[in-house]
């Protein structure tokens, strides 16, 4: 039995929103991005598109190319509002899905055309969406995930379009190299320095002259040009919370100790609320003392995934339950409340240098463990000793 995958893409997703939010911005071209020098574009609509704008662009090569564009600041708790309302119409019509982003889903309709025609099924939950939100959205649906992907994309905007079982190798060959998902613009090159231009004559290259030239790469490349994807639907599980905490071998009344430690498990927790791409709505802190007796006191914010303002919450929040009479045996950090949004101030809508920053954190975090950098009182951010 061939798999049956959809994809569903909300078409310009947060440029969309916006036009819900404005109806008159409806066909103009729109640049949803940041408004200072530096700021880059989160998203642009097809209009703008036309002009050569496209995402992660700098704002100010997006207005010299589209000087006539209109610049929407964007409401990114709005995003996450509307993303979550996709979410549960999905949720009730479908048995198997992955949020694979805050616009894009995978559903898995393997053996429901016992029951439904996957076709039909597929159609009449694109129809819902858009009815129920406002919505658009492109769906496309095959026997893999990267087909399915595929076809979504093809259909844009606003469309639909199935890849029948067996018909695969006949869709694929035809798109540019460019198409398919993880061909970036330098293997895009490497492949045109080869003298392969279509997904089909990236199909008829031998495998051992990809792998040459490419290596494990190259052999991927190959099977995906060929149809070959047997990744599978994740099925989505929304994490309720991300906590951490500490217990200590002897119990303390060192406060700038505990507080030095609060920080690092801010951090920690905040590093992982970025990788998940989520933000917190709520912020618990727990105290445990040496006779066990434990406390927690948690406040309810504004969605953010930012340390700079959740630190100095945690320092709050601790100074206004901590009996400095007594030892502290354990404490922890919990985040909870967790969406897709955030909010104006925060860590999208922060400062150019905030966001390099965090982002060059982030990377070095991954690459060389979430201990390796830490704040000096949750300002200053410097890394241990190597």
């Amino acid at each position: 039995m061939p798999r049956i995958i959809g994809h569903i893409d909300l078409d310009c997703f947060f440029v969309s929103v916006e036009c819900l939010k404005q109806p008159h911005l409806k066909g103009k071209p729109i640049i949803v991005g940041g408004t200072s020098q530096r700021g880059v574009v989160s998203a642009c609509s097809y209009e703008a598109r036309k002009f050569g704008v496209h995402s992660a662009m700098p704002m100010v090569q997006a207005m010299r190319l589209c000087p006539d564009a209109i610049i929407v600041k964007g409401a990114h708790q709005e995003y996450g509002f509307y993303s979550a309302m996709v979410t549960d119409i999905i949720r009730d019509q479908v048995p198997v899905f992955e949020k694979a982003s805050i616009d894009e889903f995978y559903i898995d309709l393997t053996g429901m055309d016992k029951y439904f025609g996957c076709a039909a099924l597929g159609k009449q939950l694109k129809q819902k969406i858009v009815q129920e939100t406002g919505l658009p959205l492109s769906y496309g649906m095959g026997t893999s995930r990267m087909i399915s992907k595929l076809a979504a994309n093809e259909a844009k905007p606003n469309g639909y379009l199935e890849v029948l079982p067996g018909t695969e190798c006949d869709f694929l060959w035809k798109l540019p190299v460019e198409k398919m998902h993880m061909i970036g613009n330098k293997t895009t090159q490497v492949l045109h320095y080869m003298g392969i231009r279509t997904l089909g004559a990236l199909a008829a290259t031998p495998v051992e002259l990809l792998e040459e030239r490419m290596g494990k790469t190259g052999r991927i490349l190959w099977e995906r040009a060929h149809g070959i994807d047997n990744s599978e639907v994740v099925p989505y599980r929304e994490q309720k919370s991300i906590s951490k905490e500490e217990t200590y071998m002897e119990d303390t009344v060192d406060v700038e100790f505990l507080q030095s430690r609060l920080v690092g498990l801010t951090e920690r927790v905040c590093f992982e609320l970025r990788q998940l791409k989520r933000h917190a709505a709520t912020l618990t802190l727990k105290l445990r003392y040496s006779n066990f007796e434990t406390f927690s006191r948690q406040i309810t914010l504004q969605p953010t995934m930012a340390d700079h303002i959740l630190i100095p919450q945690v320092k709050k929040i601790f100074l206004s339950m901590y009996d400095p009479k007594r030892k502290v045996r354990l404490i922890g950090v919990r985040l909870s409340q967790l969406t897709d949004a955030c909010i104006q101030g925060d860590l999208f809508q922060s400062s150019d240098q905030q966001q390099k920053l965090y982002h060059a954190i982030d990377q070095v975090r991954d690459t060389f463990g979430k201990h390796i950098i830490q704040s000096a009182g949750g300002h200053l951010l410097k890394p241990k000793n190597l």
